[in-house]
């Protein structure tokens, strides 16, 4: 395990401005905070079912403090992450259901008008622990009002093999497309191939596909909402990832979000796009393969495109209640509860880094700097975008999104179901139908 406890993490935690301030650190200020709850509430409580048990352990251990410190009952439980998409829609439409979820992505705005104003806690993080990252409040804020908070992002970095690497001719991992290929090409030379999912895996196959897609300077959407995504440099997207697809593991058109995990630790991969539960299972399994896996393992960012900027998206995080609950003023009070620097930090150790943080005043955690392995997550909402890019984050952008229009593109072209033209095509035809309605 890391080599700080969890005493560490609380005194930074509650240390003040003092602790707090480094580069790019903002102090801590009091904010104040006035919510008081329904008497008598209970709440039912719906979240992602764990990647890292210790994770969902401790959040479970938080939420029982919170019942003990509020009288506030909590019923917590979990789903996959394709599994809470349709539930929230259907509590949405019938007036039913969890109060409160936390979910994925711009999935709220799917159906604002059915959810709490989360303003006021909102501001009162923003203003207690010195502002959001611009791309957090962007999948918070509807208009000028909060829907949803957002929890931090399963941040996806590139998991690889050291020795691999190296054994390809790498002596440190590639940070453009160009070597990105050129490593992967040499990967497969060896038989220690590379694997990325273009199955409909919400995390994984939306993380990497975003990312070429705007690494070549595609786009679904530009600033006005139009869709744009039969362009030229769609079409270079996809060639590329034809190129890429060569090199792959067999089997990732059907790869959900636990296909790679478990390809990696069965040492069948050597390089996937995925959070931090691969080497965190690894170095804690009793199995001494994976344990010898986790010990060669590092992270890196996505490589770089002829954009020249970073073009991730991750697989943002998001608290929302809904406005058929009882209890709207205690799915409040779990909500900054849960997301107060001392009960966030302590989640945030027991995941290993497992959730890149929405509030840059977070960073301080010792768990980023516990193991050079675990830094490259810290900054993830750093180098994202959101995935409504270029456009406006609404019902559209997530139904594109829900819908792996997308994805669906880059598999069908990568694997030869359709020319890249075709398949840009095709996608910018069930793009307009959301978009265009």
């Amino acid at each position: 395990m890391s080599d700080f406890d969890r005493r560490s993490v609380l005194k930074a935690g509650l240390g003040g401005a003092a602790l707090l301030a480094g580069p790019g650190i903002v102090p801590v200020r009091a904010a104040e905070w006035t919510n008081t709850p329904e008497p008598n509430a209970s709440i039912r409580v719906l979240r992602w079912k764990q990647f890292i048990q210790a994770e969902f352990d401790k959040f479970a251990e938080q939420t029982k403090k919170f019942s003990e410190k509020t009288g506030i009952k909590v019923k917590l439980e979990a789903e996959s992450w394709e599994d809470i998409r349709p539930k929230a829609a259907v509590a949405a439409n019938v007036g039913a259901g969890p109060d409160l979820i936390i979910g994925t992505l711009d999935d709220p705005f799917k159906f604002p008008e059915k959810l709490i104003d989360v303003t006021d806690v909102a501001d009162y993080l923003g203003k207690q622990y010195g502002g959001w990252y611009p791309v957090a409040e962007r999948y918070g804020k509807k208009g000028n009002n909060w829907i949803a908070i957002p929890q931090g992002a399963t941040g996806g970095c590139l998991n690889y093999r050291i020795s691999h690497m190296k054994a390809a001719g790498f002596e440190q991992f590639p940070k453009d497309t160009d070597g990105f290929l050129k490593l992967c090409q040499a990967l497969k030379k060896n038989n220690t191939p590379a694997g990325f999912a273009l199955g409909h895996a919400t995390g994984d196959a939306n993380g990497w596909c975003q990312w070429a897609l705007w690494a070549f300077g595609g786009k679904v959407v530009n600033d006005k909402n139009e869709v744009v995504l039969d362009s030229p440099e769609t079409i270079a997207a996809l060639e590329y990832v034809k190129q890429l697809y060569a090199t792959f593991i067999p089997g990732v058109l059907s790869w959900n979000d636990s296909n790679n995990n478990k390809a990696f630790l069965n040492g069948e991969l050597s390089l996937t796009l995925n959070g931090i539960s691969i080497w965190t299972v690894g170095k804690t399994s009793p199995d001494p393969k994976q344990q010898e896996i986790a010990k060669d393992m590092d992270h890196a960012p996505m490589p770089i495109g002829p954009v020249g900027v970073p073009t991730e998206q991750q697989n943002v995080l998001v608290y929302y209640g809904y406005k058929h609950s009882k209890y709207p003023k205690a799915v409040k009070e779990y909500i900054k509860f849960m997301m107060d620097k001392e009960n966030y930090d302590a989640w945030e150790v027991a995941s290993n880094g497992y959730v890149s943080p929405p509030l840059p005043a977070y960073n301080d955690n010792p768990v980023w700097t516990s193991d050079p392995k675990i830094t490259p997550y810290r900054d993830c909402l750093k180098r994202c975008r959101d995935n409504g890019y270029a456009g406006d984050l609404g019902y559209a952008s997530a139904a594109v999104m829900g819908d792996f229009v997308v994805v669906d593109m880059f598999a069908e072209a990568a694997s030869g179901q359709a020319t890249p033209q075709e398949a840009a095509k095709r996608a910018a035809e069930r793009a307009k139908r959301y978009y265009q309605v």
